[in-house]
């Protein structure tokens, strides 16, 4: 079952981008990302929870858009820091805080903490430009490294490490991280159920005509 209009992943994150559409190949879903669009305005990502800033940016880019969205939001949280980050992940050591930046606090805060249980966790939403939204979670557990290893991905990748690979995240390859990682189950039970997704997107489609 194929859908025909396009479905716009709402990020410019190019690791996210790289794994969406890996994981959507072959789905009979055109995937098409912001760059291919003109500018829109940046979406305040102000939700206290995953889920809110997921649909959040889903629907804003809906409807500026006039085709599907499909956003994400996810992040670490890390059981001795309260589940800190969360939400704040991406930009945990400031507004405009990089990937080592973020990694290099989550090391200072963790310096001396023997329970280091973290899960990286990801919602899905997929929304059309009026009309409520579809949710897909999905989480992965791990622990905090002590030091950065490998460099594949992105983000907190060099520091989470997956115990039943004995492995962190950014010594893993894109297709079996995808097997295992928070994206990969949230993208794995969307798939589970992509025919009844794409009809409902065709009746809401019909129902919220561009």
């Amino acid at each position: 079952m194929t859908l025909d209009r396009p479905v716009v992943l709402a990020t410019t994150n190019r690791g996210k981008i790289s794994e969406f559409q890996g994981l959507f190949r072959n789905s009979g879903v055109e995937i098409k990302t912001l760059d291919e669009f003109g500018p829109i305005p940046p979406v305040i990502e102000d939700g206290d929870t995953f889920e809110e800033n997921a649909v959040k940016k889903a629907q804003f880019t809906a409807r500026v858009l006039g085709i599907p969205a499909i956003a994400d939001d996810s992040g670490l949280t890390v059981k001795a820091l309260q589940g800190a980050p969360g939400v704040f992940s991406s930009r945990y050591a400031g507004e405009n805080a990089d990937d080592e930046s973020n990694n290099r606090k989550l090391l200072t805060a963790m310096d001396g903490i023997d329970d280091r249980a973290a899960a990286f966790v990801c919602v899905l939403a997929i929304a059309v430009p009026r009309g409520p939204a579809l949710i897909y979670e999905g989480a992965c557990e791990g622990i905090i490294a002590g030091t950065p290893e490998g460099d594949q991905g992105f983000g907190y990748d060099p520091l989470f490490y997956y115990p039943p690979l004995q492995k962190t995240f950014a010594q893993l390859g894109r297709e079996e991280k995808n097997r295992i990682s928070h994206r990969g189950k949230a993208m794995a039970e969307l798939h589970r159920e992509l025919d009844k997704v794409i009809l409902w997107l065709k009746q809401r489609l019909k129902e919220e005509p561009f």
